[in-house]
């Protein structure tokens, strides 16, 4: 197909965000009778969900200790209950079990879940934690967690085919997507405003952009001409200038091969993803040493899945620069070292018994992927600054599960203000606004 020479509203990227953007966008045109889906083009330089969106885990779920980020949350679970077959939404519930470094923030969590109508059960006290696990699993195993949440309206989403989920929902609208486009840069006018997007097919004559790339935003930035560093105004009242704008990190994930029906609850339904940290030993399943000496508090999460499970965590930290390969089989950057397996296989038979031996399943497929993350790790949803009519959406860890993003996107299109997507401004950092740290041990904490 022929590329249009002229849109009005060209989408980069065809993952959650920019999937969603389009679809609601089209939704919102109409209403407004401001136009209508062919007035979008999406465009993805390889596929629908070839990037970070169709090889994350595909977690649905609300347990963060940042109110903005719980909001986020509230929006994006709505859309994924509305249609749950499209989706490929399985609604089974998500569970944290965390340490006593972790009892407060939990509390917190549990406390806005409450305030919002998300239903949840909040479990304090080690011995009472270890009989609601064991009321669930039998042969859960994992002592010393002291706080415990329960999200019902949590679960997971199979991956690709949610993306394609969204695009029906988009093409549906009259949505054009157009896969194999390569964006090679951007032509602006005097008032610093994109009128073309050069592309490997290509010019497009724009008038409005929207970012939604995932890992590759540092490449698109960099094409807008905007800086790689960024003062930030901290907590502790003090300016720091010039701080690294993107730090990449390798996002570990795994998958057993498993039968399903191995694991599943008491009562011999589909068990909740879960997710525990934990400061206890850790003893390797393959050398019978403790793996976390040095490294103390470590975290691992599990879900059913189609081939029988799939589960992760361990960041690791790339630096400021990184390449991103092509996702997909053929890349091995996306399949994990032994060390991780140790680690996250290890990690299950700690907590369930039916686990032991777990390293054997393991399938060395890709999985996790990197994801480039802001200077204070949270995502940025705003416009490009000094670029009017280019929208960005910086976020390529928490993205997945954040489909309410695109309808929040859309609004902000259509001249309207989002209170939800106010906080991920980037004025932030020059205003010291940042999103609270948690006792989590991971970096998007």
């Amino acid at each position: 197909m022929t590329l249009p020479s002229k849109i009005k509203y060209l989408i980069i990227g065809a993952g959650v965000h920019g999937l969603s953007t389009g679809w609601h966008l089209a939704k919102e045109l109409k209403a407004c009778g401001k136009g209508s889906g062919e007035d979008i083009l999406i465009v993805d330089k390889t596929a629908v969900a070839a990037g970070a969106s169709g090889i994350a885990c595909g977690v649905v779920r609300n347990f963060y200790y940042q109110p903005a980020m719980g909001d986020v949350m509230n929006v994006s679970v709505d859309i994924w209950e509305s249609d749950p077959e499209a989706f490929h939404f399985h609604q089974c519930g998500y569970i944290a079990v965390v340490p006593e470094t972790q009892d407060d923030d939990v509390v917190s969590i549990y406390e806005r879940q409450q305030k919002g109508g998300y239903d949840s059960t909040l479990v304090q006290g080690e011995q009472k934690v270890f009989d609601y696990m064991r009321h669930i699993f039998p042969d859960w195993r994992a002592r010393g967690l002291t706080s415990l949440l329960y999200e019902r309206r949590s679960g997971f989403a199979f991956n690709s085919a949610a993306m394609f989920g969204i695009a029906d929902k988009a093409e549906a609208e009259g949505v054009k997507i157009e896969t194999g486009v390569q964006v090679k840069g951007f032509v602006f006018d005097a008032a610093n405003a994109v009128t073309k997007v050069a592309t490997n097919r290509g010019e497009i004559e724009v008038e409005q952009v929207i970012v939604a790339v995932g890992p590759w935003v540092a490449q698109i930035w960099e094409m807008l001409g905007l800086s790689d560093k960024i003062d930030i105004l901290g907590q502790d009242g003090r300016l720091h200038t010039s701080q690294e704008m993107w730090t990449y990190w390798r996002l570990l994930e795994g998958t057993l091969r498993i039968d399903p029906k191995e694991y599943v609850t008491a009562d011999g339904k589909t068990p909740p993803v879960f997710h525990f940290d934990s400061r206890e030993p850790l003893i390797s399943l393959q050398s019978g040493k403790q793996l976390n000496e040095d490294d103390g508090l470590w975290g691992i999460y599990w879900k059913q899945d189609q081939h029988g499970g799939q589960g992760g965590a361990a960041p690791e930290n790339l630096g400021h620069t990184a390449q991103v390969d092509p996702y997909g089989a053929a890349s091995p950057t996306y399949v994990v070292g032994n060390r991780f397996v140790d680690v996250w296989t290890s990690g299950l038979a700690h907590a369930i018994e039916r686990f032991e031996g777990c390293h054997l399943a393991y399938d060395h497929v890709p999985s996790g992927g990197i994801g480039c993350f802001t200077a204070d790790s949270f995502p940025i949803f705003d416009y490009a600054p000094g670029v009017a009519n280019v929208y960005v959406v910086a976020d390529s860890n928490h993205g997945f599960k954040m489909i309410g993003v695109g309808k929040e996107v859309a609004r902000v299109l259509m001249g309207e203000r989002s209170a939800i997507l106010h906080p991920f401004r980037y004025a932030r950092f020059a205003e010291g606004d940042l999103h609270p740290v948690s006792n989590s041990p991971y970096p998007w904490g």
